[in-house]
């Protein structure tokens, strides 16, 4: 999802590009609720992801006098460039190399739906230079994110996020938020690295939950379950992150 904003009166409004999965946040409500829950201040390292038409990105601004945006749209990328204080990347967030900012960084935005598994794995790749993530994603995805075992919202990614980040729901946001509407509704996200992440295998999470509904003996065939302590007749859904860990540790070993 990308934000709008107030244009001048000569400019033309965008028009949202399917493509990119643009729906453009304009509530102000939701946009004041969001920029307290960053909190941001300035010297801090922001980055926004997909700013779009700038909603997000301007009390952003008002408050850290400087930030970094990533934006794939070069239409929006050269209207966002005349924002003092905002460097803007005209790039793809998939394939965008996170290093290049200094560790401490805090990553924003309104993802784009259609992107936003894949992308949540990339950004998971730089947890040790983060300070925290705050996005807004759809509310399937953020519960799924935050799923505890056992649960039907629980699966590959809980696991590898929750491996990383200690992760919080702030609150939901209603579909008339966005121009155009979407289809489903919308949470925002508190993500926070932890001190001692977990090192999981990310084959081994693949093969467990792409059989998910089976015992963990026939999902993850070959490994000796019983030496990290784990029942072999639970499904992948009821094993917690730190199980995955002591599996991962076993397969590397081998």
């Amino acid at each position: 999802m990308r934000s709008s904003s107030h244009r001048p009166a000569d400019k033309k409004p965008h028009v949202a590009r399917r493509r990119f999965g643009q729906h453009f946040l304009h509530d102000p409500r939701v946009l004041a609720r969001i920029v307290d829950a960053i909190a941001p201040r300035p010297g801090e390292v922001l980055v926004e992801i997909g700013p779009g038409e700038g909603a997000l990105t301007r009390p952003l601004l008002e408050r850290a006098h400087a930030l970094q945006a990533i934006e794939v749209d070069r239409d929006l990328a050269a209207r966002l460039r005349e924002l003092p204080g905002l460097t803007v990347h005209e790039a793809d967030a998939l394939d965008f190399d996170y290093a290049r900012f200094a560790a401490g960084m805090r990553l924003v935005g309104n993802l784009p739906y259609n992107i936003s598994t894949p992308l949540l794995f990339h950004l998971a790749k730089y947890a040790s230079r983060v300070r925290d993530m705050h996005f807004m994603l759809q509310l399937e995805v953020v519960e799924r994110m935050v799923a505890q075992p056992g649960t039907a919202a629980y699966g590959r990614l809980s696991v590898a996020l929750q491996a990383r980040f200690a992760m919080e729901k702030l609150f939901t946001v209603a579909k008339g938020a966005f121009r155009p509407s979407p289809k489903v509704e919308s949470a925002v996200v508190r993500m926070v690295p932890l001190v001692q992440m977990l090192a999981i295998d990310d084959d081994v999470l693949r093969r467990a939950f792409s059989a998910r509904r089976k015992q963990l003996r026939n999902a993850l065939p070959g490994v000796d379950l019983a030496a990290a302590g784990i029942d072999a007749r639970l499904r992948p859904e009821n094993l917690s992150p730190e199980d995955y860990a002591r599996i991962s540790a076993l397969t590397s070993s081998r």
